[in-house]
């Protein structure tokens, strides 16, 4: 290595030191605040990416957008109105250029990131041109309060049951619950909600839509009666659906945790059973639990789209399918970002909550 090059690495240590210097001695100091701003950049990344492949892929889609844009929803636009209805190649390009997806599927990407960062604008929608941030705010939080009662009702019955048939192992209880809980997990989930509004159908006792049909601010008490009432049915198939793996995961975690030296180290000593199963046992199945959580609550929104199609639900899963086959590339970026911050950001506090549950758990270089 000659002396300028020798020199050159040497600038370059010193100020990879001086840069990572103040990231190290902020790490140290804040172990948990240092990895939560990681995760935060992770998150962003991530987003930077999906959205990217995001319009990649909505360009290599067959058809064009804005061809069936002109020819079907224009006709009702003035800026687009031609005197003979009758669209020529001169018409569309000057559509194209006007919404601006003439330019490639990047320049389009990185004007649609300005809008939002800079302008605070997630544009509107191509078909109906209203505001997207007014379209999707309500669908978000439809789909929010669903799936998150699902998660709810989900982790306590599941938690219930996967301890009292860990207590029943072996028994003919315990193999009846497992081949029913192996029944609905391999059950196809899209049938399992079928069958259920064609059971509301028949036997009038549900009502086969999952929503009521007056807004909350017209009676809210009775919309809360009515809306529990409305999803009831959809929950049953949602909790069908998850309960198998879930109550499996739980009831092998407290077996493999009731197997444990220290188990029999409590037993020795005379403590009650029931103190083992809950102050200890049970205690040590929440960390798998909460490291999939944030997977099962992706399964949720992921299964959710099925469920509001099926069920007429104004969620965004049907939101973000009518935007699907419309070729909306605006109303279908912003809901697939939403959705996917909404999962990356319930993967960092699961992560949070396992070093709130479990002292061993620290994060930075000393442990």
């Amino acid at each position: 290595m000659t002396v300028v090059e020798t020199r050159v690495a040497n600038i370059l240590h010193r100020a990879a030191v001086t840069v990572a210097a103040p990231v190290y001695a902020f790490r140290s100091a804040h172990p948990l605040a240092a990895f939560i701003l990681a995760r935060a950049v992770s998150m962003v990344t991530i987003l930077f990416i999906l959205g990217f492949a995001i319009f990649g892929l909505m360009a290599l889609s067959p058809g064009d957008v804005v061809d069936n844009y002109v020819r079907s929803q224009m006709l009702m636009q003035e800026e687009f109105r031609q005197s003979d209805n009758e669209y020529t190649e001169d018409a569309i390009a000057a559509a194209k250029a006007r919404l601006g997806l003439d330019q490639p599927f990047y320049v389009q990407y990185l004007r649609w990131l300005r809008q939002v960062f800079v302008e605070r604008d997630l544009g509107r929608s191509l078909i109906s041109r209203a505001p997207i941030l007014f379209l999707i705010q309500d669908r978000m939080v439809n789909s929010l309060v669903l799936n998150l009662i699902s998660l709810f009702f989900l982790t306590i019955i599941s938690f219930a049951l996967g301890i009292y048939f860990s207590s029943k192992v072996g028994t003919k209880v315990d193999i009846v619950a497992t081949v029913t809980a192996l029944f609905f997990h391999a059950f196809p989930g899209i049938l399992l909600l079928i069958l259920l509004q064609l059971f509301a159908a028949v036997s009038g006792l549900f009502p086969i839509t999952a929503y009521p049909d007056f807004p909350a601010s017209e009676a809210p008490v009775r919309f809360t009666f009515s809306y529990l009432y409305h999803i009831l049915l959809p929950l049953i198939g949602a909790f069908l659906g998850g309960i198998g793996g879930t109550m499996r995961m739980i009831r092998a975690t407290m077996l493999d945790q009731l197997g444990q030296p220290y188990i029999t180290s409590l037993r020795s000593r005379g403590i009650r059973e029931r103190r083992i199963y809950f102050a200890h046992a049970f205690r040590n199945t929440l960390n798998p639990y909460i490291t999939s959580s944030a997977n099962l609550f992706a399964g949720l929104f992921s299964g959710s789209l099925i469920l509001e199609i099926i069920f007429s639900y104004p969620g965004i899963g049907r939101l973000m399918y009518e935007a699907v086959r419309q070729e909306d590339i605006n109303l279908v970026l912003a809901n697939i970002m939403f959705i996917s911050f909404l999962v990356l950001f319930g993967m960092v506090i699961s992560d949070i909550l396992l070093a709130v549950v479990d002292p061993r758990i620290r994060y930075g270089a000393d442990r």
